[in-house]
């Protein structure tokens, strides 16, 4: 080994892995870039799953991200109470990812609708075109009025729908029944109701939610 290393030098009689035909780490070549770009895939799917918040009390109140429920305790606002067997890793430590976490203080929930927003239309419309009724990532997913607005039509729950980049493109600035477009359900306010019915729902998914969504 050690005459290897002496014939493995570079112009300055250095010993480096490159001289000897080494890999070094994140030059795998074509094939571990791939991987590596697979990893990072898979890493940023896994932070976007949906992860159970309960109130202090234990009632459930919402539905979150991995990202924001490992924020939530790692700022000592929230514990986990479920934990997935999976783990993600910093530079320092690896950490569990939760399935369901509670906050440590009790939050006020109010009984109207929630904030409108993309990211609650699409919850409510669980990332499914209200046109085609595919499911999609939310990247590839749009808002749409029903009503155009050049038809006087506002931005509201009763009027914004989840919707693909080809529907979206099909629709253009026509009613549903101008295009030839069906809606898949008509679409109402994000209400507390609403969204432990998808609670619910994604509760099929992982069993560990199911204690906490009274059955």
């Amino acid at each position: 080994m050690g005459a290897n290393r002496h014939m493995s030098v570079d112009s300055r009689g250095r010993y480096t892995p490159e001289a000897a035909g080494e890999a070094m780490p994140g030059s795998e070549g074509p094939a571990g870039s791939r991987s590596h770009n697979l990893l990072s895939t898979r890493r940023a799917s896994l932070m976007q799953e949906p992860v159970l918040v309960l109130n202090a009390t234990y009632e459930p109140i919402n539905v979150t991200a991995v990202r924001r429920a490992m924020v939530l305790m790692l700022k000592g606002v929230a514990q986990a109470e479920e934990m997935h067997n999976t783990e993600v890793h910093s530079a320092a430590q690896a950490h569990r990812v939760p399935s369901v976490i509670r906050l440590l203080a009790y939050r006020h929930i109010p009984q109207q609708s929630r904030a409108l927003s993309r990211k609650n239309i699409l919850l409510r419309d669980r990332n499914t075109c209200q046109f085609c009724v595919r499911v999609f990532p939310s990247s590839e997913l749009t808002l749409d009025h029903v009503v155009p607005r050049s038809r006087g039509g506002r931005s509201s729950w009763e009027n914004l729908v989840a919707c693909c980049y080809r529907c979206n493109n099909t629709k253009g600035d026509r009613t549903p029944e101008e295009a030839g477009l069906k809606l898949a359900r008509r679409p109402r306010p994000f209400t507390l109701h609403t969204s432990r019915q998808l609670m619910r729902l994604i509760g099929h998914r992982d069993e560990r939610w199911r204690k906490y969504l009274f059955y």
